[in-house]
């Protein structure tokens, strides 16, 4: 049996809640247009830019929203280069990556991050290694589709049935029940425990031990 465990990254592997609010408040400064609600913005973390975009700012149209879009980018980047971007892992994801490569788990990541987003993000944390599969919004829709997830178990060699999807958002665990995959639920993202549960959480870690000891238990 091919064990497959896929995570998402924002939310779930790191936190970069400050970046993300910044950026997008930069990408609608510069638009013209009012900055969103930082509580909006938390809510759609998950979802491919574009999408988000579009939820954020319905009434713009469509060349505002590509603008908009094209700021976030273009700010985000800069952050980055500019040694300025704080993406930091959240406690014992790290070693609960190692253990699990360790002890014959595949490792992938399915994101609404873009490739470079994803790449740089798991190198600056030394992580890139313990992965066989990095599938991103670059490649695929946005989360709820199971593109990405689908994209995961082909090139992990695993069945659905042999696999998990973790992440923090109702995107996560609705796109795993699309897949027909084990959805697992992290309380310590962007989405509620209760947000979780009722879009198809199989089971919500409130802390990093009860992920490990759910994992423990996967067969």
């Amino acid at each position: 049996m091919t064990k497959l465990a896929v995570f998402d990254c924002d939310g779930t592997l790191v936190d970069g809640q400050a970046d993300v609010l910044w950026a997008m408040n930069h990408a609608f400064e510069l638009a013209g247009l009012p900055l969103p609600k930082p509580a909006q913005v938390r809510r759609l973390v998950g979802l491919s830019l574009p999408v988000a975009i579009r939820q954020l700012a319905p009434k713009a149209d469509h060349q505002r929203q590509l603008e908009i879009t094209e700021n976030y980018k273009t700010a985000f980047r800069k952050r980055r280069e500019e040694g300025l971007l704080h993406e930091p892992l959240y406690d014992g994801i790290a070693e609960l990556l190692r253990d699990l490569h360790a002890g014959g788990w595949n490792l992938a990541v399915a994101t609404g991050k873009s490739d470079r987003g994803l790449t740089a993000c798991l190198a600056g944390h030394g992580l890139t290694d313990l992965f066989i599969s990095l599938q991103t919004a670059d490649r695929h829709p946005s989360k709820p589709h199971p593109a990405m997830l689908e994209a995961a178990l082909f090139e992990a060699g695993a069945q659905a049935s042999d696999a998990v999807m973790i992440g923090d958002t109702s995107f996560d665990m609705q796109m795993a029940k699309a897949a027909n995959v084990r959805a697992i639920g992290v309380a310590w993202g962007y989405h509620t425990p209760d947000d979780l549960t009722a879009t198809g959480a199989d089971f919500v870690a409130q802390a990093m031990d009860d992920l490990r000891g759910e994992l423990d238990r996967f067969s």
